[in-house]
C-alpha cells in the first residue's frame, strides 16, 4: 500500500460536484478518494492525467491488474463498470482487437451517412415541441435530449422502436451511483436480458445494422479474432449505453448554459462564435462524464509530490475537475466562455481509449441546438437555475429535468 493521505469520500449523488472538484484540485495532482467504498486515486491534474491515459503502466483490465476485483464484483454497486468484457475494459492487444471490430461503425463515412437521419429526427422532435401551447412548460431533457440519441443509436445498432425505452431504463441504472449493490445487480440482470433478446432477434432476422454485423463476425470467423459470447454482449452494451447517455447530458448542459449565460447566447447570435464553439466549451465546462471508473496501476507509479500509486491500486480519471484546472485554462477556467480561444478538454477521454463516437455525438448536439434555438428564439428556463437538480450520479453530469418555456404566454 502506498503512503496514506487524506481520503475524500466522493458524493454518490453528485449534488455539489463543483465544490468537490475544487477540493480535488486543491489536494494535488492526485489524491486518495473513496468511490462507493472502493479506495482509488483521483487524478485531476490534466498533465498527469493525460500521461497516465497514454501509459502502458496503466490498465483498464481489472481482472488482470486489480487484486480487489473478485471482492468488488460481489459487493460494489459499480461492479459492471469493471467486469464487462469489451474494449472499455481491455488492455494492450485485446483492446486493439476489439476496437478494430467496432471502429467501422463510427467511420467518417458512416457518420456522414447518418447526418440526414439526425436532421430528420431533430426536425420531427422540434416540430412536436412547436405544438406545445405558448407559455406552457416543457422538459427538454425528456422531449429532446433523450429521444434524439436513443433514436440515432437505435438505428445504428438496429434496436427496434418498441425496445428503446426498455434499454433507456436499464442504461439509466448503470449511471445511477445511488443504487445499492443489490439494486445494481438486478439492473444488470435486466440489462443483459434485454441484450440477449436483441441478439436473438438479430440472429433470426439480420439487418443492415452494427448488431447484425457483430453477430455475423462472432458466428462466422474461426481464426480466434472474433468476439466471444461475453464480448459480443458487452460490446453491444458499451455501444448502446455510451451512444446515448453522454449525448443526452451534452444537449442538456448546453441548453442550460446558454439560457443561464445570456451574454454567451448574444455572442453566438452576433456571430462572435458558432455552434461548434458552443459544443466544445460545453464539453470543457460541463462534460457529460465527471469521473470515469476505473483504471489500475500495472507497476508503482511515482507522483510529482514524491508519493506513488502502488501497483494494483485503482485510478479514477476525474475529467470534469481536470477540464477546469487553472493550470490548463488560467484564472477563467471556471467561466463559461464560448469565445475563448483554447477549449481543449478531456470530455471524450484521451489516448487509445478516446471515444470512437465523438464525431457522431458532436453532430447530434450541434444539429439539435441549432434547430432548437433557431425555432424558439424566445426560449427561457421555467425555473431558477438553483432549482435544477443534478442526476443522482458521481459519473453522469446532467439534470433530472430541464424545464423551459419555448414561447411567451
Amino acid at each position: 500500500m502506498s503512503e496514506q493521505s487524506t481520503v475524500l469520500l466522493l458524493d454518490p449523488s453528485g449534488s455539489d460536484h463543483h465544490t468537490e472538484h475544487r477540493t480535488l484540485r486543491a489536494q494535488g495532482a492526485a489524491t486518495r478518494v473513496d468511490v462507493l467504498g472502493v479506495p482509488a486515486w483521483s487524478v485531476s491534474d490534466p498533465v498527469l492525467l493525460k500521461r497516465l491515459l497514454t501509459s502502458a503502466e496503466v490498465s483498464k483490465d481489472a481482472r488482470a491488474h486489480w487484486p480487489e476485483f473478485a471482492q468488488a464484483v460481489t459487493t460494489w454497486p459499480l461492479a459492471l463498470w469493471v467486469a464487462v468484457s469489451n474494449m472499455f475494459t481491455a488492455y494492450g492487444a485485446d483492446h486493439r482487437r476489439l476496437r478494430r471490430m467496432v471502429a467501422p461503425a463510427f467511420s467518417a463515412r458512416r457518420v456522414a451517412a447518418l447526418q440526414e437521419s439526425v436532421e430528420s429526427i431533430v426536425t420531427e422532435l422540434v416540430d412536436r415541441l412547436a405544438a406545445v401551447p405558448a407559455g406552457e412548460t416543457v422538459d427538454l431533457r425528456e422531449r429532446l435530449a433523450y429521444p434524439l440519441p436513443i433514436a440515432v443509436i437505435g438505428r445504428l445498432m438496429g434496436v427496434p422502436d418498441e425496445r428503446r425505452e426498455g434499454f433507456r431504463a436499464v442504461v439509466d441504472g448503470v449511471f445511477d451511483t445511488t443504487l445499492t449493490a443489490e439494486q445494481a445487480e438486478a439492473n444488470t440482470a435486466a440489462l443483459y436480458g434485454a441484450l440477449d433478446q436483441l441478439v436473438e432477434a438479430k440472429r433470426a432476422e439480420p439487418g443492415d445494422d452494427m448488431t447484425s454485423l457483430l453477430i455475423g463476425a462472432r458466428d462466422e470467423e474461426g481464426d480466434g479474432s472474433a468476439l466471444s459470447d461475453a464480448e459480443l454482449r458487452d460490446t453491444l452494451l458499451l455501444m448502446i449505453s455510451a451512444g446515448y447517455e453522454t449525448t443526452v447530458n451534452v444537449i442538456d448542459q448546453a441548453v442550460v448554459l446558454l439560457l443561464t449565460h445570456p451574454e454567451q447566447l448574444a455572442a453566438l447570435r452576433a456571430g462572435r462564435a458558432d455552434w461548434n464553439d458552443v459544443v466544445e466549451e460545453t464539453l470543457r465546462h460541463e462534460p457529460a462524464v465527471k469521473h470515469l471508473p476505473m483504471r489500475f496501476a500495472v507497476t508503482d507509479i511515482p507522483l510529482p509530490d514524491g508519493r506513488f500509486i502502488a501497483k494494483g491500486e485503482a485510478i479514477l480519471a476525474s475529467y470534469a475537475a481536470a477540464n477546469r484546472h487553472p493550470d490548463w485554462h488560467g484564472p477563467s477556467a471556471d467561466t463559461f466562455d464560448i469565445t475563448r480561444v483554447t477549449k481543449d478538454h478531456l470530455a471524450f477521454g484521451h489516448g487509445v481509449h478516446f471515444c470512437l463516437g465523438a464525431p457522431l455525438a458532436r453532430l447530434e448536439v450541434v444539429t439539435a441546438l441549432r434547430s432548437l434555438f433557431d425555432r424558439f428564439p424566445a426560449i427561457e428556463l421555467a425555473v431558477r437555475p438553483d432549482e435544477l437538480l443534478p442526476v443522482p450520479s458521481l459519473i453522469s453530469n446532467g439534470h433530472r429535468t430541464v424545464p423551459v418555456r419555448l414561447t411567451p404566454a
